[in-house]
C-alpha cells in the first residue's frame, strides 16, 4: 500500500456486515484501499455504531427473509437512524434493489464488481471523518447557510434595488456549501434552511442542498458540484422581480398571477445578460428550468436534446424540493408520494437521472 493509501485509509472506517463469508473478501479488499474496515457477521453488528464508523456496507442474501429480519432488527435502533448503508446486490433483479431501498439503502453496489466505480461511491457515501469533529460540523454547517443566505439576500434584496448580482458573489459562496452538506448531512442542511421564514430563499435553499447531495453522491468532480451549486442557488434569481403579493401569497395563484410568474425565468436571464459575467450555461439554467423533455415547459417550449445536463437536473431538484416543501395552502408531500408522483411524470423529466437520484431523495428520510 503505497504511503497516500495508507494515510487516506486512517480517515474513514467502514463496516462490513456479511452473512457470505469468503464472498465478501475480495470487496473487503477493495474497500482497504481507502478506508479501515471490520469485517463482521450480521449478527454481531454491535448495538450502537463506534464514534469513528462511517457507515456500513451490507453483503447479505437479500432473498433470504432471516437474514433481512435479522438486519433489520440490528439496524433498528436510533444510533444507527443517520448512519450511511450501502448494500451489495448479487444480480441486477428488481426484488433485491426494493429490498435494499426498504432496508434504508442510501446506495447499492453489484456483483461482478468494478474497484474503481466501487471505490468512486465509497468516497461519495462516505465522506472522510478523521479531524472533523461534531463542532466542527455545525461550524461548517452554519458558515454553509450563512454563505448560501448572503446570496438570497443579494439576489432579493439587493439586485431589485439596483445592486449589481456578480459571478463572483455566486463563487465565493461555493465553497462553504459543498463542505457543510459534505461534512454534516442533507438532512442537518434542510432542518436548517427550512426554519427560514422567508418562502422564497427557503425554496432555494433546498434546491442547493438537493442539487450538492445529489452531485457528492455521484461522486462528481468538485467543479462540477460547483457547477450545479451556483445553477442552484442562481436557478431562481427572476422571482427578484415579482412582485412580492405574489410570492408570498398564503393560497394558490390566480390565472393572472400564475402568469406573472411564469415570466421569472426570462426575466431573470435579461437581468444577468445584461450585467454580464456570467457562464452560459448559468444563464440556460436561469431561463430553461421550467422546460420539460416533451416540450411542455416554458418560456420556449424546449424539447429532448435542446435541454442541457444541467438544467435537467436543476429542473428535477426543483420540482423534487417544491414538493416534500411546506407550502402556505397545503401540507408537503412525503418523500416516497413526491417520488412516485415524478415518476408519473414520465417523458416530461429524465426519468434515468431521476432514478439516480432516488437514493439521495430516500436516503434523506
Amino acid at each position: 500500500m503505497t504511503a497516500l493509501a495508507e494515510k487516506t485509509s486512517t480517515k474513514r472506517r467502514l463496516l462490513l456486515a456479511s452473512d457470505r463469508g469468503d464472498q465478501s473478501s475480495e470487496l473487503a479488499g477493495i474497500l482497504r484501499s481507502v478506508s479501515q474496515v471490520d469485517t463482521i457477521p450480521t449478527s454481531e453488528i454491535p448495538d450502537a455504531p463506534a464514534h469513528d464508523l462511517s457507515g456500513i456496507v451490507v453483503d447479505i442474501n437479500l432473498r433470504s427473509p432471516e437474514s433481512v429480519q435479522l438486519f433489520r432488527n440490528k439496524l433498528r435502533a436510533e444510533a444507527y437512524r443517520e448512519m450511511p448503508r450501502l448494500f451489495v446486490l448479487a444480480d441486477a433483479l428488481h426484488h433485491g434493489s426494493m429490498q435494499a431501498w426498504a432496508l434504508g439503502a442510501t446506495d447499492t453496489i453489484a456483483r461482478p464488481f468494478d474497484a474503481q466505480g466501487i471505490l468512486q461511491r465509497i468516497r461519495a457515501a462516505f465522506p472522510d471523518s478523521e479531524g472533523f469533529d461534531e463542532t466542527d460540523r455545525g461550524k461548517a454547517l452554519n458558515r454553509g447557510v450563512e454563505a448560501a443566505h448572503a446570496v438570497m439576500v443579494k439576489i432579493f434584496e439587493k439586485l431589485p434595488a439596483g445592486v449589481p448580482l456578480h459571478f463572483n458573489d455566486i463563487v465565493a459562496a461555493e465553497t462553504k456549501i459543498l463542505k457543510a452538506i459534505k461534512h454534516s448531512s442533507l438532512r442537518e442542511w434542510l432542518t436548517t434552511v427550512g426554519c427560514h421564514h422567508t418562502a422564497t430563499y427557503r425554496h432555494c435553499l433546498f434546491v442547493t442542498g438537493f442539487a450538492v447531495a445529489f452531485a457528492q453522491h455521484l461522486g462528481m468532480r468538485e467543479d462540477d458540484q460547483r457547477r450545479l451549486a451556483r445553477a442552484a442557488l442562481l436557478h431562481d434569481v427572476g422571482k427578484a422581480f415579482i412582485p412580492v403579493a405574489i410570492l408570498d401569497k398564503p393560497g394558490e395563484l390566480t390565472e393572472a398571477e400564475m402568469a406573472e410568474m411564469r415570466e421569472h425565468p426570462r426575466r431573470g436571464f435579461e437581468a444577468l445578460a445584461r450585467q454580464g459575467g456570467f457562464p452560459p450555461e448559468m444563464l440556460d439554467v436561469v431561463l430553461h428550468h421550467h422546460e420539460f423533455l416533451d416540450g411542455s415547459g416554458y418560456p420556449d417550449g424546449l424539447r429532448g436534446k435542446e435541454i442541457s445536463d444541467i438544467v435537467r437536473l436543476t429542473t428535477m431538484v426543483d420540482i423534487y424540493a417544491a414538493m416534500v416543501e411546506k407550502r402556505p395552502y397545503r401540507l408537503q408531500f412525503t418523500h416516497a408520494r413526491a417520488f412516485s408522483m415524478m415518476e408519473e411524470m414520465g417523458d416530461k423529466l429524465d426519468q434515468h437521472l431521476l432514478q439516480a437520484f432516488r437514493p439521495v431523495a430516500f436516503g434523506y428520510y
